[in-house]
This record gives structure tokens, C-alpha cells and sequence, in this order.
């Protein structure tokens, strides 16, 4: 198991061959993709499309996907991905998290998201990082908070196939570097 990162209770692990079971039920349970997609994906996508990304990172480079282990059972609970796109701004990550049902309301996302961030800006030298869900997904955006990202906006996006909520928009929350900083030193 190579470790990239530890938090109390968590490991954040890079991929292997073997996570395609747990990446395929994360994005086959209903639940948890409710308001990411509007059907689950099937296991061919996960092989061809999500996998990949997780072992070689965006466009190839050092992994940012990581699986996240649970240190008391050892139980490997869903995954976070700080993504710096191509095409997107130069020097931002977007911050990303999926964890199966059973883990909710521990507060590992937000244990978890935390340490990701801290190691953005530490690490990675990024000048903002940021997060998107739907207005509605309440648990993740109290996700977001409790990592100490800011609300920064409410923004519509055209939708091929919608989900449930869609109406109510998508919301923004970011972190700066001067932010994050400041934050740290009142730690």
C-alpha cells in the first residue's frame, strides 16, 4: 500500500488495479451519486474511464485521486481527488470526495478534505482551491464549511439528462492561499 497521506483516523492511499470494485460501488450507489449523475455508472466506465484517472492522475501526470482507508478496520470508504484540470486557471485544484453510505456522518469527508487542502497549498504550491456541488446537497456543502472552504457564488449550469434540484442551481466554495493561511495561524 503506498500512503500518500495520514489524518487521525484516515489513510489516503494511492489506486491500484484492485479499486475497481470499491470505485464501481461508489458510482453504482444510488445514494451516493444522487446528486453527481442521473444514472449510476456501469463497470465497463469505471475499467475504461474513472480507474485510469485514479492510477495515472490528470492527463497522466502524479496521481490526485487517492482511495481513503479507514485506520481502525482497514476498510477502504470512498476517495478524494484535488484536480487540476488543463483547461482550467493556473495554480487552482478542484476539490473532490465520494464515500460510501456506511461512512457518512463521521466526519471523515470533512477530516479528510482538510488534510487535501492543507497539502494544496503546502505541497502543491496551489493559489486557491476550490469545490462544487448542488445547492441541495446540504451534506456536502456542510462538507465543504467544516474544511474551511467559503461560499463564493450560486451559478446554473444546461444539463443533458437533469437531476432532482437542478433548478436550485449549483454553489461554489473556495480557499485562497492568503486565506488558508491565515487560518493556520489561528490554529
Amino acid at each position: 500500500m503506498r500512503i500518500f497521506l495520514q489524518t487521525d483516523r484516515l489513510l489516503l492511499r494511492y489506486a491500484d488495479v484492485d479499486d475497481a470494485e470499491l470505485l464501481y460501488e461508489l458510482n453504482s450507489d444510488p445514494d451516493v451519486t444522487r446528486y453527481l449523475i442521473a444514472r449510476p455508472l456501469p463497470r465497463e466506465r469505471i475499467e475504461t474511464d474513472v480507474l485510469p484517472q485514479f492510477l495515472a492522475g490528470p492527463g497522466g501526470a502524479d496521481p490526485r485521486y487517492w482511495i481513503v482507508v479507514e485506520k481502525a478496520t482497514g476498510a477502504a470508504i470512498g476517495g478524494f481527488a484535488l484536480d487540476t484540470p488543463a483547461d482550467g486557471p493556473p495554480g487552482q485544484g478542484e476539490l473532490g470526495y465520494r464515500f460510501k453510505r456506511s461512512a457518512w456522518g463521521n466526519g471523515y469527508a470533512s477530516e479528510g478534505a482538510r488534510a487535501v487542502i492543507d497539502v494544496g497549498f503546502r505541497d502543491f504550491g496551489l493559489g486557491r482551491i476550490w469545490a462544487e456541488t448542488m445547492a441541495v446537497n446540504l451534506g456536502s456543502r456542510r462538507v465543504m464549511e467544516k474544511a474551511g472552504l467559503i461560499y463564493v457564488r450560486t451559478f446554473h449550469l444546461e444539463w443533458d439528462d437533469p437531476i432532482e434540484g437542478v433548478e436550485q442551481g449549483e454553489v461554489e466554495y473556495a480557499l485562497t492561499r492568503a486565506e488558508w493561511l491565515a487560518a493556520v495561524g489561528k490554529r
